[in-house]
């Protein structure tokens, strides 16, 4: 009897440390408590160089359906990522509209605001790094964002009863790049039977956009690739509004429209390739030459057979508000 209460303890401290948590008791817990779905709330603050963005966001997780609705602390403007049967689907409910993909979102990515994608990290990697801090859990993870490869680990830390707290993803220089707080996670919550419907998220969602008829002022790109300048600009009249086009010529040569946001009468679904991606204030749609977005009542365009999308998303994301020139 003796002998099986001493190898008994000896797992005990094999497995757990004397009664704490190890790294896969932890992970394993982790994969109990998602199974079944999950509903949580948060904040989202994303950086660019000096420039932080601000949101609130909350999840719906239920099998392989997905609701993520992404709102603007700044401007209260709200988009939603939404995943069920029918595909992949980027609500912009001000401009009565959505991007509808044909796309493996969200297990092609690394995902901040996703639990699974969390886990998925901390499973995956090999050299995975873990260790307890101040009554906290650590651990530290390769990240996996195919549309922005600067982006390069992330440290994920959960209070001493495993709940969740807080992810920060870190760049290849080490730099603090976006950083998620969990504020709430139901994981007994009860779904809708129409959670998921096209059609309830919309009427569910009111947000009113004013149709901007005129481009007051162009902004140019703050960033411009070595050997590439502005060579040709064209301003259009169209029938709701204006756009304007210009053209980069040189080493690294691109294309770049901005023009007046269309608000259709009735909801309208563009069917789309690409995949969603978070930049700056807004969601927009990356593919290997091409990235769109509408901020502040301006779709932006930009198009280019030799940027990579690592360099399509510097300039995306030097295009700001103010005004800059040329």
């Amino acid at each position: 009897m003796k002998k099986i209460i001493f190898a008994v303890l000896i797992s005990c401290l094999l497995l757990t440390g004397c009664g704490k948590y190890n790294k896969n008791s932890i992970i394993n817990n982790i994969e109990k408590k998602i199974k079944n779905g999950y509903k949580l709330s948060g904040s989202l603050n994303v950086i660019n160089n000096d420039e932080n963005y601000d949101y609130d966001v909350d999840v719906y997780k239920k099998n392989d359906n997905y609701k993520v609705v992404i709102t603007n602390k700044n401007n209260d403007h709200t988009q939603i990522i939404l995943k069920n049967k029918d595909g992949v689907y980027v609500l912009t409910p001000a401009l009565n509209k959505s991007f509808k993909f044909q796309s493996d979102w969200p297990y092609n990515n690394s995902q901040i605001y996703l639990l699974n994608a969390l886990l998925n990290d901390l499973k995956n990697d090999k050299d995975l790094e873990f260790k307890e801090k101040d009554d906290k859990y650590v651990f530290k993870s390769k990240v996996k964002y195919v549309n922005n490869t600067k982006l390069d680990y992330q440290k994920l830390v959960l209070g001493k009863d495993l709940a969740f707290e807080k992810v920060i993803v870190y760049d290849k220089d080490g730099i603090e790049a976006m950083t998620m707080v969990f504020d709430n996670i139901d994981y007994s919550y009860k779904f809708k039977s129409n959670e998921f419907d096209l059609d309830t998220v919309l009427s569910n969602s009111e947000e009113e956009l004013k149709e901007t008829s005129s481009l007051e002022d162009v902004i140019y790109p703050l960033y411009i690739p070595s050997g590439t300048k502005l060579v040709n600009e064209d301003k259009i009249k169209k029938d709701n509004g204006e756009r304007v086009i210009m053209n980069y010529d040189g080493d690294k040569s691109f294309l770049l429209v901005e023009e007046t946001s269309e608000v259709f009468n009735e909801f309208t679904v563009i069917p789309t390739i690409g995949e969603p991606y978070q930049l700056m204030d807004t969601l927009g749609v990356v593919t290997n030459n091409s990235l769109s977005w509408t901020s502040g009542g301006i779709d932006y365009y930009l198009v280019s057979e030799v940027l990579s999308q690592d360099e399509m998303i510097e300039v995306a994301q030097s295009i700001s508000g103010i005004v800059s020139m040329k």
